[in-house]
């Protein structure tokens, strides 16, 4: 079974014996063996490996993995260093740039985010090669539904990121008014125009962890 290897595998154990969990997970072995599927098995938990639920500050939640050979490594946005950032990924970057001067960086590997306690969320954990969506409706958004409640529940304040209608549909999970909620448009080149530019979430979050006497996020990638 799945072993995340901090405290998500108690805080999430209930899912993974649960009937949709259990239906996901054969579903996922016949995709795995029959198809290419992102991304590589090892890598599905990542974001929940990365962070553990007491370090999270700030959630960014994405749709499903980049569809692409090589890219996806189960943190959202995120590409491991010498394969190309894909287009949503150089636009967050250049946000970064103009929303805190960051210089755009030369890879779009997101883990020194995931140090500092950025949980790098996809509502969905695994793509059929080249067919976005394609595990869309099969269990994973049960599962990253109960991550974000569980955050929710939490008495330490937490920045949810939420770009595009995926990322959006978990808004109504979180309740409490502790936390903060920052909702823009998608960073893909079809929407980024459409008010994810000049969202300045980066500054924001800062702010609002500051304002919580939370050490803010150095958002730099090296």
């Amino acid at each position: 079974m799945v072993h995340i290897g901090n405290s998500w595998d108690e805080l999430l154990k209930d899912e993974f014996t649960s009937p949709y969990y259990l239906k996901l997970r054969e579903f996922l072995k016949k995709e795995y063996a029959r198809n290419t599927v992102y991304p590589d098995m090892y890598d599905i938990f990542n974001s929940l490996k990365y962070t553990a639920f007491e370090d999270v500050k700030a959630v960014i939640i994405g749709q499903d993995p980049y569809h692409g050979p090589g890219q996806a490594h189960g943190l959202c946005f995120s590409v491991k260093k010498g394969v190309k950032p894909p287009p949503s990924l150089c636009n967050i970057f250049k946000e970064l740039n103009d929303d805190l001067g960051i210089p755009i960086p030369n890879h779009g590997e997101l883990t020194a985010w995931t140090k500092q306690g950025v949980l790098l969320l996809n509502s969905v954990l695994t793509v059929r090669a080249g067919q976005p969506n394609s595990h869309k409706g099969m269990g994973w958004e049960q599962l990253t539904d109960a991550v974000i409640k569980k955050l929710n529940e939490r008495e330490a304040p937490v920045a949810f990121i939420m770009w595009g209608a995926n990322a959006k549909a978990k808004q109504p999970l979180i309740t409490e008014p502790r936390h903060a909620q920052l909702t823009a448009a998608h960073p893909s080149p079809y929407s980024a125009y459409n008010g994810f530019f000049g969202c300045r979430h980066f500054s924001r979050v800062n702010e609002f962890l500051t304002e919580n006497g939370i050490e803010p996020i150095d958002w730099r990638i090296e």
